[in-house]
């Protein structure tokens, strides 16, 4: 076995797999791109499922990758154990309907053994096989493997949901009897036992099922398309060629926590603190350079927790200050070898990184005084599991410190509760996280239809074409009718990709106009479209193919002006922004981005700007066919997730270039003018802008506002209202006049109509406050005859008295007045209007309490209220027992002072 270096590892594995003619595809972002099914990319499948499930038909079948992935699962366990990571690069080789079982055992056999390659010695390597899978035990029984390393096991079977599935054959590497104290051998991989012997280096997955509930897993059908799916962890192989105990000694991991001594000054001596920084530095790292966020929710969430729990095993080597921040820059210099773009986002990331720190470590700060707080004000010798809980999860701070702090005076922790809580937390977590790689079903008919169809619409919008396609409830026909795929030797129809919608129109078929429902591409790129006729159609039929020519310039100026916001939105809040997704049709777009927070106003008014200054300027629209090498050299922008093939279209567009596959203007003053109407946060870090563009924008904007501009005329209406009754009450109030603007084309208007909205709530708030005040000075009473009644019992002011049929507002504002005038005392008023009486009492000692006297002279007068001790109101029913009520209440307060 060759002792080679990680990045030593990787090459080799990308070259041997491009000698046996796969393409190298590029390591997708660990941000999922238009899969919603996915927190993050977590295996080296992940970004090629439309390949396996037959939704697009790779350009090469055969594939290769080094692909970086994100599982955070399991994360206590990251450096408790010797394998165990939230970050790794799976290497992977995979064929989508290409070669099957024989090769892809063949060609593992020769990397693994070939001393050109790895040079594992055979007698080292041992490979399980799913129960009853004898051409494989066959295939590899033929290359010279012994029989007593093939172990059949039941459990060899790769199946999640619904879809692509098969039997698989793991190859593990055995480390010696070093690693095995109680001499078990090969018991160990027989009955699954864990253990540091034998290491999982490859897993090789025979995807030929199609996995159905309820069905038994004999019955499963065949896929018309059988592939391969192979994984093998780059960290374990560095491992085991590096011939070191754990992963953490291996090049991946080293530099840092060589840099983590440096930092601290502790010796790296096996330490879990060491392991836990080393591995989540580089999540972190990563995360943040693809475009994930920090927040409180989802993928930023996950990631808080990484980069925090990275924080709290710092602190156990002693950092008090924040230096994760500074690792950042080695884990970007060490793997820029492979990941070049790391380079151009370390110090973006470096920032990111030493603020979150510093806030965290606030935080710990925080949560070490709520905890102190808790342990001196709470008797109870355990502290409760919720609080312990809480500290620890909002706080940060470790169980372990809780455990501690609370022992050094003498209480325990309920950490079996805090367990449960734990537990709680975890389902939570895997129920919003979908970390599966579930995929469609195969369409066989779709998938073997391989018929020649041009697509010709950039530059015509009708043609005549031959129907070579027909498909009815997903077969394959050569006649239907009623709701069916047509498929063209020639197509004007754009089919949906690339974020922008298919083209609408009709089909002329035996002088029927069928309209076109969708229009869609076929697993191998034909564009297909949907329509629905009662006529039959029948192959070779030939038709007359009419794109909708208002609704694809409308779609096209849309698509030009996505691409202008794209880049706008990168010059105002930074290179870090990167399409995360986009959605375009004639009535506007959709764009999603990543950011580090919601942009503000100012900076959405500035991206509106640049846009309108591009389309302003009336460039022509240029579009170049290139070799895919030679486009990257222009810097263009790509979206990972899209299928370019050899030769790529590079638009240009004002200040923007991008590889793009859509319909666009020719020039950008066809745009018109574009206004961004809304942005929105969609969780993770991910915000969404949707915008329009054409001459028509004043109604866009007018439609949308309408639900403003309805609030604003009932907030119109309480104010007339309002200016109304205070005129009958001979009443002067003081109404600021609100500037109504005029709607404009711009996000300018929606915001001007928000603010209007704003200022109209706010006037009459205000003037409901003038009015309310103004009222109650008018029908004020005055104090002084009631002072003459005020008694003085043992040095309290006591005032208690009998009014008539005072509004509610009046009689509070006597009290309130009352209680100013005299200072400590207890002011007790009995209202009497025409059938109830309302008692208040405003109380300024200590002695009494207003609730207590308010409820006791309503129990008399049969009625019921209470309230604060310094101020309470009640009601009573019986208005002839008010002055009983009055004498019961004297008595109470000569009693209590």
């Amino acid at each position: 076995m060759r002792n080679l270096k990680s990045y030593e590892i990787r090459q080799m594995w990308l070259d041997f797999w491009s000698s046996k003619g796969h393409q190298v595809f590029p390591s997708a972002s660990l941000v999922p791109v238009n899969d919603p099914t996915l927190l993050w990319i977590n295996a080296g499948v992940a970004p090629l499922k439309k390949f396996f499930d037959g939704r697009e038909v790779p350009t090469n079948r055969r594939i290769t990758n080094a692909q970086k992935a994100i599982r955070t699962n399991d994360i206590e366990n990251v450096g408790r154990t010797a394998r165990h990571h939230t970050f790794f690069e799976m290497l992977g080789n995979f064929s989508v309907g290409d070669y099957f079982r024989k090769e892809a055992l063949t060609w593992a056999f020769e990397i693994l053994t070939s001393e050109k390659w790895f040079g594992f010695d055979l007698n080292k390597l041992y490979f399980t096989v799913y129960t009853g899978d004898n051409e494989s035990i066959k295939i590899w029984k033929s290359l010279g493997v012994d029989e007593s390393h093939i172990i059949p096991l039941k459990d060899n079977f790769w199946e999640i949901g619904e879809g692509p599935c098969g039997p698989d054959s793991e190859i593990f590497y055995d480390r010696g009897e070093k690693y095995d104290p109680q001499n078990l051998g090969i018991k160990m991989l027989k009955e699954d036992i864990e253990n540091d012997r034998y290491i999982e280096i490859w897993n090789i997955v025979f995807s030929q099922y199609n996995s159905k509930p309820g069905t038994p897993r004999e019955e499963y059908e065949e896929l018309p398309s059988k592939n391969i799916d192979t994984g093998m962890g780059l960290e374990r192989m560095a491992c085991v060629m590096q011939e070191v105990e754990t992963n953490y000694e291996t090049d991946l991991f080293m530099p840092y926590i060589k840099k983590v001594e440096e930092l601290t000054g502790v010796k790296y001596t096996g330490q879990m603190a060491f392991k836990v920084i080393a591995d989540h530095v580089r999540s972190v790292t990563f995360a943040v350079s693809d475009g994930a966020m920090l927040s409180n929710e989802g993928r930023g969430y996950v990631l808080r927790r990484i980069l925090r729990r990275a924080v709290r095993y710092g602190k156990q080597l002693g950092m008090k200050e924040p230096f994760l921040y500074k690792l950042v820059e080695e884990v970007c210099n060490y793997m820029a070898n492979f990941y070049p773009y790391l380079l151009e986002t370390k110090d973006m990331v470096s920032k990111v990184v030493k603020l979150e720190e510093e806030k965290f470590l606030q935080t710990l700060e925080n949560g070490e005084k709520k905890l102190q707080d808790y342990l001196v004000k709470q008797n109870n010798p355990v502290v409760d599991a919720k609080f312990a809980f809480q500290l620890y999860d909002t706080f940060g701070f470790p169980i372990e410190l809780t455990v501690e702090a609370a022992s050094e005076v003498g209480k325990t922790v309920d950490l079996e509760g805090f367990k449960k809580e734990l537990q709680k937390q975890k389902e939570l977590a895997r129920s919003s996280r979908n970390d599966e790689q579930s995929m469609n079903t195969q369409n066989e008919d779709m998938l073997n239809f391989k018929e020649e169809s041009s697509f010709i619409g950039y530059d015509n919008l009708e043609c005549d074409a031959t129907v070579n396609g027909i498909f009815s409830e997903g077969n394959l026909s050569s006649k239907a009718s009623g709701k069916i795929v047509l498929a063209f030797d020639q197509t004007v129809f754009y089919a949906t990709s690339g974020g922008q919608i298919g083209d609408s129109g009709y089909v002329l078929i035996n002088g029927e106009k069928c309209s076109v429902l969708d229009s869609f591409k076929l697993p191998n790129t034909q564009h297909a479209v949907i329509i629905e006729t009662n006529q039959e159609i029948s192959l070779g039929d030939s038709v007359k193919l009419v794109v909708d020519k208002e609704k694809r310039q409308a779609s096209a100026a849309n698509h030009s002006g996505t691409h202008l916001l794209n880049e706008a939105l990168r010059r105002v809040l930074g290179s870090h922004v990167v399409q995360q997704g986009s959605n375009v049709t004639s009535e506007g777009l959709r764009f999603d981005f990543n950011n580090f927070y919601l942009p503000t106003n100012e900076e959405l008014l500035k991206v509106e700007a640049l846009v309108n200054q591009e389309i302003a300027k009336a460039s022509v629209v240029n579009i170049v066919e290139l070799p895919l090498a030679e486009a990257k050299k222009l810097g263009v922008q790509a979206v990972f997730g899209e299928k370019y093939g050899d030769v790529v279209r590079v638009v240009t567009i004002g200040f923007s270039k991008e590889l793009c596959g859509g319909t666009h203007v020719d020039n950008t003053a066809s745009i018109n003018k574009m206004a961004i109407l809304s942005c929105e946060s969609k969780g993770s870090g991910i915000f969404r802008i949707e915008a329009a563009t054409g001459s028509n924008l004043e109604n866009v904007i007018s439609e949308l506002v309408k639900p403003i501009e309805k609030e604003i005329n009932d907030v119109k209406e309480k104010i007339a209202n309002l200016l109304v009754s205070a005129k009958q009450d001979d009443i002067e109030l003081d109404a600021n006049k609100v500037e109504e603007k005029a709607i404009t084309a711009s996000y300018q208007a929606i915001l001007d109509k928000k603010e209007e909205l704003v200022l109209y709530r706010e006037t009459l708030k205000e003037l409901d406050k003038q009015y309310a005040k103004l009222k109650r000075e008018k029908s004020s009473v005055s104090i002084d005859e009631f002072l003459n009644n005020v008694e003085d019992v043992k040095g309290v002011k006591v005032l208690i008295t009998k009014t008539y049929n005072l509004e509610t507002d009046v009689l509070k504002d006597l009290s309130d007045r009352l209680g100013d005038k005299l200072g400590d005392c207890v002011v007790f008023i009995a209202n009497v209007l025409e059938n109830k009486v309302v008692f208040v009492c405003k109380n300024k000692t200590k002695a009494l309490a207003a609730g207590n006297l308010v409820k006791l002279a309503a129990s008399v007068t049969l009625g019921g209220g209470g309230g604060r001790p310094d101020f309470a109101q009640a009601g009573g029913k019986d208005v002839t027992k008010v002055d009983e009520a009055i004498s019961v209440v004297t008595k109470a307060i000569n009693e209590a002072l």
